[in-house]
């Protein structure tokens, strides 16, 4: 049996495996975008770069897989998703799309997979779709102990859901 506590958060233990296994990728892919943020500094050293927003997403990846293991709501796994689906979103967009520097972002076109690469790929992947399917648990279950006393009120098993003008049953 699953337990739930005050908070809202799930404590099962498959559950809580689950909540470290996205955290578990999201700090893999801050580790290796912060292992390669020094390198794509260089393609703009006086602008952004592609190092420093390496670094904000190592930022952002560390925030989410400490949200997911502290608090482990729906917050926390909307934020690992989102966060886990943009890098992922980027890596792919930039190795088969030749984007232009756009403003200050500079272009970061890189047709080409290496190992650090893959192993971020992956581990957004996989952060985005396991956040992803607990978002989508935690939603179903939302909606079915709503939709419960709904059809406890439609089959007329509740004395409380009684429409006026009816009858009462009879003894």
């Amino acid at each position: 049996m699953s337990a739930t506590d005050q908070a809202g958060t799930w404590t099962s233990p498959a559950r809580l495996a689950l909540r470290g296994l996205i955290a578990l990728a999201l700090v893999i892919d801050a580790v290796v975008h912060l292992h390669l943020a020094s390198g794509y500094q260089l393609s703009a050293p006086s602008g952004i770069g592609g190092g420093n927003l390496f670094r904000l997403q190592s930022v952002f990846a560390l925030a989410a897989a400490a949200f997911v293991v502290v608090r482990g709501d729906r917050a926390s796994y909307a934020a690992a998703f989102l966060v886990a689906l943009s890098a992922l979103g980027a890596v792919l967009l930039y190795r088969y799309v030749d984007v232009p520097a756009l403003g200050p972002l500079p272009a970061m076109y890189e047709p080409v997979w290496f190992p650090e690469k893959t192993l971020t790929t992956v581990a957004e992947a996989l952060a985005a779709i396991f956040a992803g399917a607990v978002l989508l648990a935690k939603s179903r279950a939302t909606s079915r102990s709503r939709d419960h006393p709904q059809r406890r009120a439609v089959a007329g098993t509740s004395g409380s859901t009684r429409q006026s003008g009816s009858r009462p049953p009879s003894e």
